[in-house]
């Protein structure tokens, strides 16, 4: 079962189509600056779950933001935890460089 994943950046999200359906499968919001890219939330119709959709948008979502020499704030908890369980991706998160305390 092929995943295609495309960025649709005027809705500020990635949507993964499966087995060339019309049907969007998955999504993956993000906010997106120069810099940055957080994602903010991502979901799968519930009959693709478990089928490699969730992990398609991940790897291609980070794989363009490491393109676009981008940091990754994974505020979504799907992004945090795939991120956590694949090393090789931990580069690209966000640092807060902020000196400042209360």
């Amino acid at each position: 079962m092929a995943v295609e994943v495309r960025d649709v950046p005027e809705d500020s999200r990635y949507e993964a189509r499966v087995g060339g359906e019309s049907k969007v499968a998955g999504v993956a919001d993000y906010i997106r600056t120069a810099e940055l890219i957080a994602f903010v939330h991502t979901e799968v119709s519930p009959e693709y779950e478990g089928k490699g959709v969730g992990a398609a948008l991940v790897r291609t979502a980070l794989d363009a933001a490491r393109a676009a020499n981008l940091r990754v704030l994974a505020t979504c908890p799907f992004f945090a935890g795939w991120i956590a369980r694949h090393s090789e991706y931990q580069d690209l998160l966000y640092q807060s460089r902020s000196n400042v305390s209360d």
